[in-house]
């Protein structure tokens, strides 16, 4: 347990995290990946220079120091940082290497008038406190998924069995475990972990999941990224039959229990987790209004899947909107950005519904605001980041 003089010490650097704790951590990160090349595979180098990594871990910081002596406060935002460590499977020899860095960092920017002894000492032990909170977590789940039908602990080997183009970007690709073994079900929106080789280095990314696990496969469909080390590798180079080391499927963001209504709005690759969630949901009857946003046909993966479940379950309602129009796909139901007089033209008419949406952004930013404005429930209305989770304001 942390002193009442260590808590108050970590409470009163807010205002310093507040105007300079981005690049306090942009220094962080450049440190410990040049002295400790180890942990280099656990971050997403592209999420370094675009700056997201940096915002997200720089946020996090700030939530932990206002709520050091409430941390019930911070809501679902430790379960999101437990989950992404187990399906990246960060372990309890990792935590130190962030610790001494993540000091050493606030030591060099904020020097020795503000980093006195007394506030390097508190967070210290602000740092052991909620590592402690992290290792044992985790330590927990692991062990869980371990011993669960069909799981394992760390890597396990599976083959590539088929790839499928799903759009002019996206590609499917279905893993099954080279043991012929079972797999570990996964929940509804969850993602998984995967390890590779690329040109000697290794490298680690999360995907989520596109369809159900009770075919004994893993799927995950990927979007090819400019410039995307691991997108643009496996959509030019990796083929059937070759090999790749998973972790076990990971991920709070998932479908809860409900009789409500339920909405699933995506935008581009944010389809994906709704997939496996339209699926669950329309096996148990629940009404499903479905809702997807994609730059124009071309680029509209899974809309032949969709459409055929329409055809089947008359409780399903779908709406697509291109941002353009190619002239070649079939017609959406909306050309332009999805807004809120549309959105509410798309939604039940009664607003208790049970709401998920994911794509970029700007993207989630708009339909945060749109739901909240429609009658929305805030707390009936979620969300998931690809990368590093971020606030939507």
């Amino acid at each position: 347990m942390l002193s009442v003089q260590d808590r108050a010490i970590v409470k009163s650097t807010v205002p310093l995290l507040e105007s300079g704790g981005e690049a306090l951590i942009t220094h962080f990160y450049r440190m410990m990946l040049s002295e400790y090349p180890e942990v280099r595979p656990l971050f997403n180098q592209a999420h370094q220079v675009s700056g997201d990594q940096p915002r997200a871990l720089a946020n996090g910081v700030l939530m932990y120091a206002r709520h050091i002596d409430q941390l019930d406060q911070l809501g679902d935002l430790v379960a999101k940082i437990i989950n992404k460590h187990v399906a990246l499977q960060i372990l309890p020899e990792h935590y130190p290497i962030v610790g001494s860095c993540l000091l050493r960092a606030i030591s060099e920017v904020l020097g020795d008038e503000i980093a006195t002894p007394e506030v390097m000492s508190a967070w210290g032990a602000a740092y052991g406190q909620l590592a402690d909170i992290l290792i044992g977590a985790e330590a927990a789940i692991y062990e869980e998924k371990a011993l669960a039908p069909g799981g394992w602990r760390g890597a396990r080997s599976f083959t590539l069995v088929n790839r499928v183009e799903e759009s002019s970007e996206i590609t499917s690709f279905y893993f099954a475990p080279m043991d012929k073994g079972p797999i570990l079900a996964a929940e509804p929106g969850q993602y998984i972990g995967m390890k590779l080789a690329l040109e000697g280095e290794e490298v680690r990314r999360n995907y989520s999941l596109s369809a159900g696990t009770d075919s004994g496969q893993y799927r995950i469909s990927v979007k090819r990224e400019a410039g995307g080390r691991v997108s643009n590798y496996l959509h030019d180079q990796f083929q059937v039959g070759a090999a790749i080391e998973l972790f076990v499927p990971a991920g709070e963001f998932t479908l809860v229990a409900s009789d409500k209504p339920l909405v699933l709005i995506s935008g581009g690759v944010g389809i994906t987790p709704t997939l496996p969630m339209l699926e669950a949901a329309l096996a148990t009857e629940r009404p499903v209004h479905f809702i997807h946003c994609a730059r124009n046909g071309g680029v509209h993966a899974f809309r032949d899947w969709v459409d055929a479940l329409a055809a089947r379950h008359p409780q399903l309602k779908r709406f697509y909107c291109y941002a353009e129009d190619d002239g070649v796909s079939p017609a959406a139901d909306k050309v332009g950005m999805l807004s809120q007089e549309q959105l509410a033209a798309w939604l039940p008419e009664q607003r208790d519904v049970d709401a998920y949406f994911l794509g970029p952004k700007g993207f989630m930013a708009a339909i945060k605001g749109h739901l909240k404005a429609l009658g929305v429930p805030e707390k009936q209305s979620r969300y998931e980041f690809f990368g590093p989770a971020s606030a939507l304001e």
